[in-house]
């Protein structure tokens, strides 16, 4: 989600100026805190414990949004935070408007029954229960009849790809089907809200790989408003619309994923995002050349050939006048049916080969597509028209994230260094460098 999307939807949840200090007088180490103190200092000074200070952000409705920080940052402490396993010590949480700290246990018990599901790290399944009984313990202890409990847990489970496994026993299971369970249990209760606190941490690398897939895929089509909390940048670059980054109890930056990476807001971050492969993150719509000409269907070959000539192309993308894309038209057939005296461009519209992606599509994914030379057409989910993308569009990019200071006066010669698949995007700047000198 963009941060324009973001201004215009809903706020679910709502942090300002959170606390969160352990010991007694915990009011003291607040007051510290907002003095300047640091948490090293405040704990030397009094004892106290500063598990988070001053934080303030929105989640929107329907967004991800990761909360991530090396050991000791607060991370796990803020989560707790919101749906208040652990009170603040000082601060206001709002989930849709509603300060859940002034919430007296039974108006919080209701919040979190209908607004909340939260899944740990520990997959936390009853061992003695079978998989279905564990997807419905949260729909029973709310009360809820048992043949719909069993009919809402059946539905979670085929949302998780676990259709069928409701027989079988916790024990039956590998580490990825079990953190499946855990997540249909948390979707059974239809929440509004998942917090998800290092939930595929404990997984083998690739089958967490698989399990952040199927979560992106799942929110797709159930729009859940995910809070994610990890300690690993690759999974928060991966998962998240926007990125929290926090350090001792802090929040330090807090931006979309290509922002943390291009744009660090201090020596921290810079460190912290060092080694990242910038191509994880930017996407089709970073790297697109936008104001690309089209040809309209109601033109007829000889337009389209003019336009060609004018800006020097030996094709372009034809689109309907809505802005749909259609296919690409080649200078060469657009003179085969000008010289036919053809007046429409359907017969000669290259429509089942031409090359689309959506905007999202991920850059690293477009280095095999576009070593065949082809232009590949951006569109947004109504597949209207949005840029192109050539080989020089990916480069140019690239080169822009890595170095604000590098130019690059060769760019097809270094192209091919920077796109072929495997390639180190490091190793092409210092071959940038060494161009320019």
């Amino acid at each position: 989600m963009s941060d324009n999307n973001s201004e215009k939807a809903n706020v679910k949840i709502s942090l300002r100026n959170v606390y969160k200090v352990f010991g007694k007088n915990a009011a003291r180490g607040v007051e510290l805190s907002k003095k300047g103190l640091s948490k090293d200092e405040i704990l030397e000074k009094t004892k106290l414990a500063v598990g988070v200070s001053n934080v303030s952000f929105d989640v929107y409705e329907g967004e991800t949004l990761v909360v991530m920080g090396l050991s000791g940052s607060g991370k796990s402490t803020l989560i707790r935070c919101v749906n208040r396993i652990m009170d603040p010590t000082a601060g206001e949480i709002l989930i849709d408007d509603v300060d859940i700290t002034k919430l007296n246990d039974d108006e919080l018990r209701e919040v979190r029954r209908k607004k909340f599901s939260m899944v740990f790290q520990s997959f936390a399944l009853f061992p003695h229960r079978r998989v279905i009984e564990n997807v419905e313990y949260g729909l029973e202890i709310q009360g809820v009849d048992k043949e719909v409990r069993r009919e809402k847990a059946e539905t979670a489970l085929k949302l998780v790809g676990l259709d069928g496994w409701g027989d079988y026993y916790p024990e039956n299971l590998s580490g990825g089907m079990k953190q499946r369970v855990g997540l249909a249990r948390a979707l059974s209760v239809d929440p509004d809200i998942l917090l998800m606190d290092e939930a595929f941490s404990a997984l083998d690398p690739l089958i967490r790989s698989d399990m952040q897939d199927e979560l992106i895929a799942l929110n797709d089509r159930v729009r859940k408003t995910i809070l994610f909390i990890t300690h690993d940048l690759d999974e928060a670059l991966k998962m998240g619309d926007r990125i929290v980054l926090m350090k001792d109890g802090y929040v330090v930056q807090i931006g979309t994923p290509e922002e943390i990476l291009t744009n660090p807001a201090d020596e921290y971050v810079q460190r912290f995002v060092a080694n990242v492969d910038i191509t994880k993150v930017l996407t089709a719509q970073d790297v697109m050349k936008i104001h690309s000409p089209v040809a309209f269907v109601k033109d007829g070959p000889r337009v389209a050939l003019r336009k060609m000539k004018e800006h020097g192309l030996s094709g372009m993308f034809v689109v309907k006048s809505s802005g749909e894309l259609v296919g690409h038209l080649t200078a060469d057939k657009a003179a085969q049916a000008a010289k036919n005296e053809d007046k429409w461009l359907d017969q000669v519209t290259d429509r089942d080969s031409v090359l689309s992606v959506p905007l999202d599509q991920p850059v690293r994914t477009l280095f095999p597509m576009v070593e065949s030379g082809n232009p590949i057409a951006v569109v947004d989910e109504d597949h209207h028209f949005k840029g192109v993308i050539v080989r020089g569009s990916i480069l140019a990019a690239l080169a822009e994230s890595h170095s604000d200071s590098t130019s690059i006066d060769e760019p097809s010669e270094l192209a091919s260094k920077v796109l072929t698949p495997g390639s180190n995007n490091e190793a092409a700047s210092d071959e940038a460098d060494k161009e320019n000198n």
